[in-house]
C-alpha cells in the first residue's frame, strides 16, 4: 500500500469533483487516485486522465490509506461490509462525505478507526470548497494532513460534529442556493436588456466580488452594503424592495428546511438500521 494514495468510493458527482480537484491542485498524481464505481463507463474519461478506476472497492482499498466514502447513504453499510476485511488499523483513515451519517454510525460497522466526518461542496472540482470537518479521537493524530489536503481544495473549517447538520444546509445546499440567486440576477439583466451571456458573466463576476471583498477585508455584509446605498439612490430602493417580497426571510427558511429535512433521513436511517 502507497501511504499516497486516495481511494475514493463512489465516484458520483461529489466523487468525480474530488478526484478532479485532487489531480488539478497537484496534491495527488493522477495514479495515485483510485475511484471506485459499480459501472464505470459513465467515469472513463477519469481513466483518460490518469486516475485509476475500478468498480472494486476492496481493491482500491488495499492499495490506499486515505479512504473517502462518497456513496449513497443507503449504499454504505455494504461497501463497509465489503472494506472491512481489508481495513488496517494502523494504515487507513476513512472519511466520509455523507450526509447524516455519523461517525459513530461508521465505528459501528468497521470498528475504532480514525474517521472524519467531513462536508464539501461541488466547487471542490476547481479549488474553490468550503469544506467543514469533524474528527473522532484517533483521527486527531491526523488533523493537520486532513487540513492540508482539503486547504488545497478550497477553505476549511474544524467543527463539533453536532454542528454537522447546520453546516451541510449552509454549505453543500448553500452552493446551490447560491446558484439560484445567480441565476435569478441573470434573469433580471435579461429584462433589463442585457443578452443572455453578458447577464449571466457580470452576476458571476458580482458574486465573486462580493464574497471577495468579505473574505479580504474580513468585514460584515452591511459595512459593504453601506458603502454602495445612498440617500434616495437606486441600490437601497432595489435592496429594500427584495426585503419587502421576503429575500432574507425566503433564505433563512430554505437553510432551516434544508436542515430539518437532513434530521428527518437521519432519523428514518436510524429506525431502519435499528
Amino acid at each position: 500500500m502507497n501511504n499516497s494514495n486516495v481511494a475514493i468510493l463512489g465516484a458520483g458527482n461529489l466523487g468525480v469533483a474530488i478526484a478532479e480537484g485532487l489531480v488539478s491542485n497537484g496534491q495527488f498524481k493522477p495514479e495515485n487516485v483510485f475511484v471506485t464505481r459499480r459501472n464505470t463507463k459513465s467515469i472513463q474519461f477519469l481513466k483518460d486522465k490518469g486516475l485509476q478506476v475500478t468498480n472494486s472497492n476492496s481493491e482500491a482499498v488495499k492499495q490506499c490509506r486515505w479512504i473517502m466514502l462518497c456513496v449513497q447513504p443507503a449504499q454504505l453499510e455494504n461497501v463497509l461490509n465489503d472494506i472491512k476485511p481489508h481495513l488496517n488499523l494502523e494504515q487507513h483513515v476513512l472519511l466520509s462525505v455523507i450526509t447524516g451519517v455519523t461517525i459513530d454510525k461508521i465505528v459501528l460497522s468497521v470498528g475504532d478507526f480514525p474517521i472524519v466526518r467531513s462536508m464539501p461542496n461541488t466547487a471542490i472540482a476547481v479549488q474553490q470548497s468550503m469544506t467543514c470537518l469533524a474528527f473522532n479521537e484517533r483521527a486527531s493524530q491526523v488533523e493537520q494532513e486532513v487540513v492540508d489536503i482539503f486547504n488545497c481544495l478550497g477553505e476549511t473549517l474544524i467543527i463539533e460534529e453536532e454542528l454537522m447538520a447546520g453546516a451541510t444546509a449552509l454549505c453543500s445546499s448553500g452552493i446551490a442556493f447560491n446558484m439560484r440567486f445567480i441565476r435569478a440576477a441573470t434573469q433580471g439583466g435579461i429584462q433589463l436588456g442585457l443578452d443572455a451571456e453578458d447577464a449571466q458573466k457580470i452576476a458571476v463576476q458580482v458574486s465573486k466580488g462580493a464574497s471577495t471583498l468579505l473574505a479580504v477585508n474580513e468585514s460584515h455584509p452591511e459595512q459593504e452594503i453601506d458603502k454602495v446605498t445612498t440617500p434616495e439612490g437606486c441600490t437601497i430602493a432595489g435592496l429594500n424592495e427584495m426585503e419587502h417580497q421576503g429575500l432574507s426571510s425566503a433564505v433563512i427558511k430554505g437553510l432551516v428546511t434544508s436542515f430539518e429535512r437532513i434530521q428527518i433521513l437521519k432519523e428514518q436511517r436510524e429506525k431502519e438500521s435499528a
